[in-house]
């Protein structure tokens, strides 16, 4: 702990500088590299990089991004799966930076501390729970430090027989090019209307390809006799690596190209030295509750995680969603609005 009066400087880093503090974080998260700000501002946020630093070295910040709310009531700042802080103090300073840099009228927090990561106080820090969640709080996390066996003998029965058929069928699993892109978004739209559930557009995810892969992540392809039968985009960062976006055709389901997808994707993240895979989204409901249902509802994410279950992976929930109004007016109009449009 720091002793006295912290007296540090408020600072916008330019992208290189802030991604090289963000990947000497133990947490390092892909949402809070510079570049999923500017995807994000191309699709209607804005964003903004805002830290402190002690003798020009950055010793917290966060990469905020910007939403306007509705009838011109101001703008909503939300920090994805962050800040980072060297120190506690640092957090009521950071806060108050961001306020003033950003102008905003409230403050959304979604840290993604889970159950081995000692969390701040948000409601110490006077914080509310936010009624509003953008980044799923539930997620199945696979440890894969260990051999590709041990791995397999965590999954249940029925995903491991699914698995080893995948890699026996005939498949081509292979690394895809920006032209490949064409087949991953029509993948999706095919998912989506099948599934009924909303996804980017196609410019969305060619932008999240030209800023990531190869650096940061991966498309990969699994094709039988030159169709493509599934797409998957996976990223990684420090020792986590992330399946975000992913689909797949009814196409030949007997071959389980999703499953060997998956298992191709764990190789990938081994291979770079991530110790954890982290599925991304699944309903935000207790163990119990998830095992009693997933069998029958398939609205939201309880579609896919029948899938995500079978892995062998441990249910950890995050932090939450976490609100700080610097402006109690428009907040109090923010919560309102969102009980009706509910």
């Amino acid at each position: 702990m720091s002793e006295g009066p912290v007296t540090l400087a408020v600072q916008r880093p330019n992208p290189e500088d802030w991604d090289h503090f963000v990947r000497s974080q133990a947490r390092a998260h892909l949402l809070q590299l510079a570049a999923w700000g500017r995807l994000k501002s191309q699709f209607g946020w804005g964003a903004q990089i805002v830290a402190l630093s002690d003798g020009g070295e950055i010793v917290a910040g966060a990469s905020v991004l910007l939403k306007d709310l509705p009838l011109g009531l101001g703008r909503m700042a939300y920090l994805p799966r962050g800040p980072y802080v060297s120190d506690k103090s640092h957090y009521a300073l950071l806060w108050e930076a961001i306020r003033s840099e950003t102008g905003a009228a409230f403050l959304k927090v979604e840290a993604g501390h889970f159950h081995d990561q000692p969390a701040p106080d948000f409601t110490a820090m006077g914080f509310a729970p936010s009624p509003q969640s953008i980044q799923p709080n539930n997620t199945v996390q696979i440890n894969i430090r260990d051999d590709e066996e041990i791995i397999l003998k965590g999954m249940n029965q029925g995903t491991r027989r699914k698995v080893r058929k995948s890699l026996r069928a005939g498949l081509n699993y292979l690394r895809g090019s920006r032209e490949d892109l064409e087949d991953f978004n029509r993948l999706m739209q095919l998912t989506s209307e099948r599934n009924e559930f909303g996804v980017h557009s196609p410019e969305y995810y060619e932008r999240v390809f030209d800023l990531f892969i190869p650096e940061h992540g991966a498309l990969l392809l699994a094709k039988y006799k030159d169709r493509s039968l599934g797409a998957i985009m996976i990223f990684a960062l420090g020792s986590t690596a992330w399946y975000f976006y992913g689909a797949s055709s009814r196409e030949n389901s007997n071959l389980y190209a999703s499953y060997g997808l998956q298992w191709e994707a764990i190789q990938w993240a081994k291979a770079r030295g991530c110790l954890c895979y982290d599925m991304w989204g699944i309903p935000d409901h207790d163990h119990e509750t998830l095992e009693s249902q997933f069998q029958e509802r398939s609205d939201g994410l309880w579609g896919v995680y029948g899938f995500k279950r079978g892995w062998g992976g441990q249910i950890c929930r995050a932090t939450g969603s976490w609100d700080l109004a610097f402006n109690p007016f428009v907040y109090s109009a923010y919560r309102t609005a969102l009980k009706f449009s509910g």
